[in-house]
């Protein structure tokens, strides 16, 4: 298949998402069904378009198991991503797989996305990289992560970690509040905050990433 008709295929799913964001059903918290259906559509063209072992498909698993509106926006941030990496010429599986541990915070990703105009994937994206971050600081400083084989909430890891004296009560509210940003996002209400909000946001996180590293 020709790149062309790659990004062309990408270029439809994503319009489609976005027409269903601007859609006064789903701005009521309605159209679930449209957004799981457009989310498995989004998956499987990422996958389709992909080799195995792809940073795009690794991107992916980190919507299995949430909302259906967390998994759209997940799953629209990695279509996005491979769009324009496609457009740009990065599509060499070698190269894919150098840079995967690069992609691991997902900040750089954010960081597009909103310069895009994707607040709310940004968002949703720099959330999903804090929490990864806070749970890696647990296992650094002993603290642990499940509760009788249950994974804890991010709140309670923050907590915990305050707790152990990683970063101070600070800290900790502005994580909450950062996360508060992040679940708004997931969860459709996207009027609760704006671009310059989430670019803060991202830039909070990577200074903390930088002060805490795990």
């Amino acid at each position: 298949m020709a790149i062309a008709d790659m990004v062309r295929q990408l270029d439809d799913l994503i319009s489609k998402v976005d027409q269903l964001h601007a859609h006064p059903a789903y701005r009521r918290g309605e159209a679930d069904d449209g957004a799981r259906i457009l989310a498995n559509r989004l998956e499987a063209a990422v996958t389709r378009l992909t080799m195995e072992g792809s940073i795009y498909r690794q991107q992916l698993k980190g919507g299995e198991k949430k909302s259906t509106r967390f998994r759209l926006v997940h799953d629209l941030a990695v279509a996005i991503s491979l769009r324009d990496d496609l457009n740009d010429g990065w599509t060499e599986t070698v190269v894919e797989l150098v840079h995967a541990d690069t992609y691991g915070d997902y900040l750089e990703m954010a960081d597009g996305l909103l310069a895009k105009g994707y607040k709310d994937a940004a968002a949703v994206i720099t959330g999903t990289s804090l929490e990864v971050h806070v749970k890696a600081l647990c296992a650094k400083s002993g603290v642990p992560t499940a509760v009788a084989g249950k994974p804890k909430k991010a709140d309670t890891m923050n907590a915990d970690l305050k707790k152990a004296n990683v970063y101070d009560g600070l800290q900790q509210k502005q994580i909450t509040a950062w996360m508060d940003l992040r679940n708004k996002a997931a969860h459709g209400n996207y009027s609760d905050y704006d671009q310059a909000q989430v670019g803060l946001f991202i830039d909070g996180v990577r200074a903390f990433m930088m002060k805490h590293p795990a």
